[in-house]
């Protein structure tokens, strides 16, 4: 079963048995309810760095970048000890989460200090996406097909590298051109990214229903649910970094 998201991925199912116990088993109920909770916690983390931002007199950008800075250090980190002990899901994904909120809420309380609105309308549309698409998977309108994921790995490996060189340059004061800036090429660009973190999603809904049928122990529901976290967050930071790009031009 081949999805683009790192966490899940083939590699995901490796050595691990049918448990034929329902109780102990994941189910499809199990994972959506551990992917509530991540998204509350999420929520709860996002909506502290908000208020810490908005809450003096004016809005201080200094208050949320060290915490910003530790989401985004401290999630990685997090994120890459889940995915290689995936039996530590239970207790990694909810600090995953809850790391993740900081950044997020950062990022978001940033952007609606010069864009008025525009984290409601990114937190839409990244929920009305995922909805979406979980509608027309489950109706059998889009269907993973080897095809189907053969393209969608491709293309995410090939954005992995233009970030990847995108950071490296950045490192030596070399800002790439194009994809960055609010010109036609690098708003085609930001909506070419937000279709393919959109279409990671009818992967990660494919690996949901797959490992439940295989009954995985209980604790991939927290492993799935937290896979599905990753996708959900960096499609929710790539239309935002597209509405700013859109209302950057008015």
């Amino acid at each position: 079963m081949r999805t683009a998201n790192p966490a899940l991925n083939e590699g995901a199912f490796g050595g691990l048995e049918r448990v034929w116990d329902t109780d102990k088993a994941m189910t499809l109920q199990g994972t959506v309810n551990k992917a509530g909770v991540l998204l509350l916690l999420v929520a709860l983390s996002a909506g502290w760095t908000w208020h810490l931002f908005f809450s003096g007199p004016t809005p201080d950008p200094a208050s949320v970048m060290p915490w910003m800075i530790i989401g985004a250090i401290g999630g990685f980190i997090v994120a890459l000890v889940t995915v290689f002990k995936q039996s530590w899901a239970p207790v990694t994904s909810p600090i995953y989460a809850l790391l993740e909120g900081l950044f997020i809420g950062g990022m978001s309380s940033l952007a609606e200090s010069q864009y008025p609105g525009i984290v409601i309308q990114a937190v839409g549309l990244t929920f009305g996406t995922c909805f979406a698409l979980l509608v027309a998977y489950s109706s059998g309108f889009i269907r993973a097909t080897e095809n189907f994921k053969l393209g969608v790995v491709a293309a995410t490996g090939g954005i992995a590298i233009v970030y990847l060189i995108s950071i490296i340059l950045s490192v030596f004061g070399v800002q790439m051109p194009f994809i960055h800036d609010n010109g036609l090429i690098g708003i085609g660009f930001s909506i070419f990214v937000v279709v393919i973190a959109a279409l990671n999603l009818v992967l990660d809904f494919d690996f949901i229903e797959t490992g439940a049928r295989h009954g995985l122990p209980k604790y991939m529901e927290w492993y799935a649910a937290f896979g599905l976290m990753v996708t959900l967050i960096w499609l929710y930071i790539e239309i935002l970094r597209l509405l700013i790009k859109l209302r950057s031009r008015d």
